[in-house]
């Protein structure tokens, strides 16, 4: 793997720790939240985080070609 797609793969992945871990706080910080305040979850509260962690999950999963795409896209 040359110098360019380890850089992308590595970006790839730091995005989707980030969007894992943003999905996992709002999520948490929700659920605290209502907890505290002795009321039940709203949906809209709940959605939302787990969109992040299941975005987070896909492009974890297809971290090897995004990184291919993008160091070809950065080659042009």
């Amino acid at each position: 793997m040359d110098a360019p797609q380890r850089g992308a793969l590595m970006l790839v992945r730091f995005i989707a720790v980030a969007l894992i871990g943003l999905g996992v706080i709002e999520l948490s910080l929700s659920w605290l939240e209502s907890s505290a305040h002795h009321a039940s979850l709203r949906i809209f509260d709940f959605v939302l985080p787990v969109i992040l962690l299941v975005l987070g999950a896909a492009v974890l999963i297809k971290a090897g070609s995004l990184a291919e795409w993008i160091s070809n896209k950065l080659d042009e």
